[in-house]
């Protein structure tokens, strides 16, 4: 169990690290901290929407992976 318990810990810091990195990328919907930090530069790369349709897909991914992994690390700790 307890290498469950510590690839379990390995995913959950992995993906938290990966899941703030993925929401800091998003583009920011007005003015406010986004704006703040250089969020209000807008860029014409093409295909921007395609871009940020991916990163909301990876960024769903990414936290239904944590959900899991949490999940999984108490059920661990409830039945050891």
């Amino acid at each position: 169990m307890d290498v469950i318990r510590i690839a379990l810990q390995v995913i959950v810091l992995l993906t938290s690290v990966l899941l703030v990195l993925l929401i800091l990328l998003h583009k920011g919907q007005g003015s406010g901290l986004s704006d703040m930090f250089g969020g209000g530069v807008s860029s014409s790369l093409g295909g921007s929407s395609v871009a940020e349709r991916n990163l909301n897909r990876l960024t769903v991914i990414g936290g239904s992976l944590w959900i899991l992994a949490v999940v999984g690390l108490g059920l661990v700790a409830r039945f050891s």
